[in-house]
């Protein structure tokens, strides 16, 4: 009999875990209506900065002959050093200036930005919070319906379960501009749904 019972509490936390981990009933996910318009300031905030924009109208001035073969191919060193001890080009951005100020955007944001990163003009990585899986961005929605569709372009894409930490993410992309309003580059931003309807329930009860 007891051995029943041991059976059935694991078989009830499977199916828990199983409903958690799929974004069942125990797992609902955060509509990103949530990233509305106050997080959206507050981003266009600090991505105006001059760290960021000089760092890309400098990049920009660099990279404005770069054709598709040099593209791919830094991008696939960039992906060959994720595997590799030798990191040159990682290491270099990852150093950069812009790179620690998204780093500390990020640590400053108590939970509420998971990772950070701004693209070229190019799509090509000009500094970032932490490691990206790639280096060149441009073939993606994150740019493409951003960048590509105009300098108030923003794109908000579909939440998703981030299991290690059991919280919803979603991911808010947005043109980035110079003083003039012209294109210079685009932001990614992961957002913690979950801790945003958390500060949302917040302020609402009290």
């Amino acid at each position: 009999m007891r051995n029943n019972k041991l059976n059935s509490l694991i078989f009830v936390l499977f199916i828990s875990g199983v409903l958690f981990s799929s974004g069942g009933s125990f797992a609902q996910a955060p509509s990103k209506d949530l990233a509305g318009a106050e997080l959206l300031n507050a981003i266009r905030q600090w991505s105006s900065t001059p760290v960021v924009r000089l760092t890309l109208a400098e990049l920009n001035t660099r990279q404005a002959n770069l054709d598709q073969a040099s593209i791919d191919a830094v991008d696939k060193q960039w992906r060959d050093e994720r595997k590799s001890n030798d990191q040159p080009l990682i290491t270099a951005v990852l150093s950069s200036p812009l790179s620690g100020y998204l780093l500390r955007i990020q640590a400053g944001s108590a939970g509420l930005f998971t990772e950070i990163f701004v693209m070229t003009a190019k799509g090509l990585n000009a500094g970032q919070s932490s490691v990206t899986s790639d280096y060149w961005q441009a073939d993606e929605a994150k740019f493409q319906k951003t960048f590509d569709v105009g300098p108030d372009a923003v794109f908000v894409d579909e939440p998703e379960f981030h299991e290690g930490t059991a919280t919803w993410r979603c991911q808010v992309n947005l043109t980035l501009t110079d003083d003039d309003g012209a294109k210079i580059g685009a932001l990614t931003a992961e957002v913690n749904l979950t801790e945003l309807q958390r500060r949302a329930a917040a302020r609402a009860g009290s």
